[in-house]
């Protein structure tokens, strides 16, 4: 992988090509996971979702749902919300391996554990967009066998929620497998468990 951004920064030198770190409060209610940065989004501008195709769908839903002030990543601070990807740098070709996954673990162990410790008052969140995002944070959490179900809602301990959605990919997004009314609807699921 460390070679991989060598070569991205040959090619674009204003690009961040390194790790990208999780973007938002850390005392957030509601934590984003994605999968990695996209070669032309986060490893070009080092935030989450910002950049390209995905970010600004999500970030349209994000607005409108009140988890971010402007539908323009560049333009917005997320409210009460914060975003990270399982993957911290853009893999080769855009598909982490097994092994990558699980070097990062330990990166996305630490923003759960920011997110949500036993004994919290208020309930939190986790957005796993995509199934590596939900195998990601399931493995972190030792909850085993279970597998993705868009717009599905587990409850993985008291105060603690976790919700699957289609990434907003431009694959998933142009063939309509993921639509806005979908990512608004998994939103206000979100909205009414944090609020609670």
């Amino acid at each position: 992988m460390v070679s991989h951004l060598d070569e991205i920064r040959e090619i674009h030198a204003d690009y961040h090509a390194a790790p990208v770190s999780a973007w938002g409060r850390t005392d957030a209610r509601l934590l984003i996971v994605g999968l990695a940065p996209g070669k032309h989004g986060a490893n070009r501008t080092g935030r989450p979702f910002t950049g390209d195709a995905s970010g600004s769908f999500l970030f349209e839903s994000l607005a409108v749902n009140g988890f971010a002030t402007h539908p323009r990543a560049d333009d917005a601070t997320l409210n009460n919300t914060r975003i990270t990807n399982a993957v911290k740098c853009l893999p080769p070709g855009n598909k982490p391996n097994a092994g990558e996954i699980k070097a990062c673990a330990p990166y996305l162990d630490h923003e759960l554990r920011q997110l949500w410790q036993p004994g919290v008052r208020r309930p939190r969140c986790v957005l796993c967009l995509g199934r590596v995002a939900h195998d990601s944070v399931f493995n972190v959490l030792d909850q085993s066998g279970s597998r993705f179900i868009h717009g599905e809602c587990i409850q993985a301990a008291p105060g603690l929620w976790l919700v699957d959605c289609y990434h907003p990919s431009r694959l998933n997004v142009n063939t309509g497998r993921l639509t806005r009314e979908m990512l608004d609807t998994v939103l206000a699921k979100i909205r009414a468990l944090i609020e609670r």
